[in-house]
């Protein structure tokens, strides 16, 4: 059994902040594991640091996307992604992954509607084919691994957003732009939370 639930604190300035919490209670063996994430509070680190480190990393990554010729909306698809679940290493490395995949599921669903829009109509294959994506996106998320529903929607989106004729190159072309998001939002909390908090 697992219980997923959201806990409200408030500060001591009146200021709330909801801080996701993960449960996972074994009723079997009696174990219980409680996991707490906590965002960064202005006690830990400079507000004004914050916003510095963001606003730059925010311009090379644009830049960076620019450079490599790759779409810079999509670089904040893969910022987005990172924030979305964890906020650690691990989970920026699997949030992405799930935006990689949702890439290639929407890849392969364009090439899977243009078949049967031949054979049926576009306002058949199209349906058809969303409810077919949707359950197998929806049942990965039991996934031990690579369950981030958000982030293959996140690749979904990106990919029907971005109007490009199904190929791996287009795939890795919207990856690469997540990729330099992630990491950039990965810079933009593990640098203030490390280097600003101990200057």
């Amino acid at each position: 059994m697992q219980v997923h639930s959201q806990l409200m604190l408030v500060g001591q300035i009146g200021q709330s902040q909801l801080i996701p919490v993960e449960n996972r209670l074994d009723c079997r063996s009696g174990r219980f594991r409680l996991q707490v994430v906590t965002p960064m509070s202005h006690s830990q680190t400079s507000l004004r640091g914050y916003i510095t480190v963001t606003v730059i990393t925010a311009s090379l990554a644009a830049a960076s996307a620019l450079a490599f010729s790759l779409p810079v909306w999509a670089m904040f698809v893969g910022w987005i992604a990172f924030f979305t679940r964890g906020l650690t290493t691990r989970s920026t490395i699997e949030n992405l992954g799930c935006v990689w995949l949702g890439l290639g599921v929407g890849a392969l669903a364009a090439l899977t509607i243009s078949a049967l829009a031949l054979v049926l109509s576009v306002s058949v294959a199209l349906p058809l084919v969303v409810f077919v994506v949707a359950l197998i996106v929806v049942g990965l998320r039991g996934l031990p691994v690579l369950n981030n529903l958000l982030g293959y929607f996140l690749g979904l989106v990106a990919w029907f957003a971005a109007h490009l004729e199904p190929s791996l190159e287009n795939v890795a072309h919207l990856a690469g732009a997540g990729t330099i998001g992630s990491v950039a939002g990965w810079i933009s909390h593990f640098i203030p939370c490390r280097v600003l908090k101990t200057a």
